[in-house]
């Protein structure tokens, strides 16, 4: 499917009100299927993994296909370790390439048998459900924290809970964060002391929840705005104190001219005239999905940046990395690139007096379409 996307003018003016967050809601969905007593949850997202999630936590069959869900596989892994039955999880050919076998080697050590259906450390994958005991576990942290967080919400309802230590570096920590607060949210107390974590047996405590907007979203409108010459954007359903990692957008957008106050409801963003900064570094290992939209933004503003920390992107929906790499070289920007950085250095600039239209390949990420669409402001795309 192709798409034309043209502005004549960088003037940008609006209200939005953005989509709710799919963490929170992924997060919300496994906590009411591991409760004792359903409740509501409102403002769910309307995301296809959510939609997808709630078909197969209803489904009755034994074989899942989870799309490119990634939270989605690995949530259900641990949930369908724990749920007696054979139980098979599959995906598309993308997510036969991400891997699983650090979640698949903690879950052996508590006691459940799996299989790899194809390759070894991939889905698609075999569960032999089973009653899970509990215990002592480590995990890396390093590739991705849904392995975590996939295991902290099943820990509550095993007889002897989990302690869990934490190998090495742990990326993308603030969603490990998320998850602890929603199951705290719901009753569930937790200790996290230097490298362990551990949860006690409990029971989550039912209660209606709204989901709030997402700030990962809210980030390409952040982008508009820093690219646009004037720009005054309402973005409503944001929280200030959001357990959202992402929200650390304010922060960094701020260092490039754009204002955000928080109003009733939302956030309201004005450009305001700022100085160029010679030089923008930030390590992304903590917020790893606002990559995109940083390292399109900063090329577009002409800005020399590393970004670093950037490990986990290379096993996303696409290696983001590469792929961040090969859509703006069309532009004229040439960015250098290694397994956990990129970087853009002064006078490696994009084309701006460009007279055709750049063709841009999404590599099916959703967040490479969003991320590249404000470029739109620039040349027609």
């Amino acid at each position: 499917m192709r798409y034309i996307i043209s502005k004549q003018n960088k003037k940008i003016k609006g209200e939005i009100v953005l989509p709710s967050s799919k963490s929170i809601s992924n997060r919300l969905l496994l906590i009411r299927a591991l409760a004792k007593k359903s409740f509501e949850i409102f403002n769910l997202s309307y995301s296809n993994d959510t939609k997808d999630l709630v078909k197969i936590l209803k489904s009755e069959s034994n074989v899942f296909d989870v799309g490119n869900a990634g939270t989605t596989m690995r949530f259900l892994t641990s949930y369908l370790a724990n749920k007696p039955g054979d139980w098979i999880l599959t995906g598309s050919e993308r997510m036969k390439h991400r891997p699983i076998g650090i979640l698949v080697n903690a879950l052996n050590e508590l006691g459940v048998k799996i299989e790899y259906l194809e390759k070894e450390g991939f889905p698609p994958i075999k569960i032999y459900g089973t009653n899970l005991k509990g215990g002592n576990i480590e995990i890396s942290g390093s590739i991705s924290s849904q392995f975590i967080s996939s295991l902290l919400l099943i820990a509550p309802t095993l007889p002897n809970g989990l302690n869990i230590k934490l190998k090495s570096k742990i990326v993308s920590k603030p969603y490990i964060d998320m998850t602890l607060n929603l199951m705290r949210n719901f009753g569930i107390k937790s200790k996290w002391e230097d490298d362990h974590i551990i949860i006690r047996k409990q029971n989550y405590r039912a209660k209606d929840f709204i989901v709030e907007a997402d700030w990962s979203s809210a980030s390409y409108w952040y982008e508009m705005a820093a690219i646009a010459d004037i720009a005054d954007i309402k973005l409503y359903g944001l929280k200030k104190n959001s357990i959202q990692g992402d929200s650390i957008i304010t922060e960094l957008f701020e260092k490039i001219g754009i204002k955000t106050s928080f109003i009733s409801g939302g956030v309201h963003l004005i450009k305001v005239p700022t100085p160029l900064i010679k030089q923008f570094e930030y390590d992304f290992s903590n917020n790893p999905d606002i990559t995109q939209t940083m390292a399109v933004t900063l090329s577009a503003l002409n800005i020399p940046f590393s970004l670093l920390g950037l490990e986990s992107l290379i096993i996303k929906e696409t290696n983001r990395i590469q792929a961040l790499k090969n859509e703006l070289l069309k532009t004229g920007c040439n960015l250098l690139v290694t397994n956990d950085s990129i970087s853009k250095f002064k006078n490696n600039n994009i084309d701006t007096n460009c007279t055709i239209t750049w063709n841009f390949n999404t590599c099916g990420d959703h967040r490479m379409a969003l991320s590249f669409t404000p470029l739109a402001m620039l040349n027609k795309i």
